[in-house]
């Protein structure tokens, strides 16, 4: 059975034809299909039982139904992405397997809980998880109970057992799975927000010299125009080179890059904080703040989130707006001696740039560390 949990795991490659699929997917209902195997034995419970021609008929067709629905089934979880819409299709194909399976319970009786492991498997990774636990429960206590008083044979109670433990299984395929998404969604979403800075920090480098190097030589062309008009020429050539360059840099520095806006880093903050488990106390809206500081304050919470994500150790953090201030606290370890990184320096460049002061202090009795924006 375990084959079979890998199965109907719908965290698989993209679609077809989405870069990179790989083109043995295509065959993937035959692994599936190699599972179908253990329906042999309501199917033998149809075949070997004298009943009228008509029953067999009904429960051989009903065992058919149950394999293809569970195949193509499985195959669409595979190529529908997680969602509202995937959940509504997987549910139709769901009802369609207990159908099969309550349709052939009144033909083979007990025999009918050899279609629940595939029915829990598929279910597992069909309906959120709260319902698919729920679903692996009620399938075990169904063959439980069934054991105990319909049919207290030992073939009874192996099937009980086999849906007990695929329930388990599936279950924890699922859990370690959805955290894995989480997981590197978060880390995603860090990778972004770290390769932001970075091109910001070089945006500010490049502005910074260039502007520099052309506001010198401008003062010098404007000194040199009366006195030495051909040098004033060659200063004015330097600018315009200098100024294409310039533009050139800028252009490669910041080519998809968006300005950061407070209210979208607040909601940033928020997901990255729970996604890190750390309980997150963050305004819903900046409108406190003035607008003139948002688009540097939303820099700043964005840069701070990431260390407390990625250092802090912390249970909990605080965000706090105020016209013209930003405030993160949290409750972890705190300083500790570490030397400002990268991220910090770019962040005090960015607010001294704008006229304002950073500060970034270890909290109260040595614990957790508080970084405050004044503009």
């Amino acid at each position: 059975m375990t084959e079979q949990v890998s199965a109907v795991t719908p965290f698989a490659e993209p679609a077809s034809g989405a870069p990179g699929r790989n083109p043995w997917e295509r065959y993937g209902w035959v692994v599936r299909g190699v599972w179908l195997v253990f329906l042999v034995f309501p199917v033998l419970s149809l075949v070997t039982v004298a009943r009228p021609w008509w029953q067999t008929v009904v429960g051989l067709l009903l065992v058919v139904v149950f394999a293809v629905t569970y195949v193509v089934g499985s195959q669409g979880l595979e190529r529908r992405p997680r969602g509202a819409a995937t959940t509504r299709h997987a549910t139709a194909y769901l009802v369609v397997l207990l159908g099969c399976t309550a349709g052939t319970a009144p033909l083979i009786g007990a025999g009918s809980l050899g279609f629940l492991p595939f029915v829990v498997a598929f279910g597992m990774f069909a309906l959120p998880l709260a319902w698919a636990i729920a679903l692996g429960v009620v399938a075990t206590v169904i063959a439980g109970s069934a054991a105990m008083l319909a049919d207290p044979d030992e073939g009874t109670w192996s099937v009980a057992i086999i849906v007990f433990a695929v329930g388990v299984m599936t279950g924890g395929v699922r859990i370690v799975a959805d955290r894995g998404e989480d997981y590197e969604r978060m880390s995603r979403d860090l990778a972004i927000v770290e390769e932001r800075e970075r091109v910001a920090r070089d945006v500010h480098d490049v502005l910074g010299h260039s502007l520099t190097v052309v506001t010198v030589k401008a003062e010098l062309a404007e000194r040199l125009v009366d006195l030495d008009p051909e040098r004033a020429k060659e200063e004015l050539a330097e600018i315009q080179a200098l100024s294409r360059q310039a533009l050139a840099e800028i252009r490669a520095t910041v080519g998809g890059l968006r300005v950061a806006r407070l209210g979208d880093e607040l909601a940033a903050a928020r997901t990255a904080l729970a996604g890190a488990g750390i309980e997150a106390h963050v305004p819903e809206a900046p409108g406190v703040v003035d607008p003139r500081h948002r688009t540097v304050l939303a820099w700043v919470l964005r840069e701070a989130t990431t260390n407390v994500v990625r250092h802090s150790d912390a249970d909990t953090c605080w965000v706090e707006l105020a016209t013209n201030r930003l405030t993160v606290r949290d409750d972890g370890r705190g300083l500790g001696g570490r030397p400002e990184g990268n991220g910090i320096r770019g962040l005090r460049e960015r607010v001294g740039a704008a006229g304002g002061r950073l500060s970034l202090e270890t909290g109260p009795e040595g614990h957790g560390t508080v970084l405050e924006v004044t503009l």
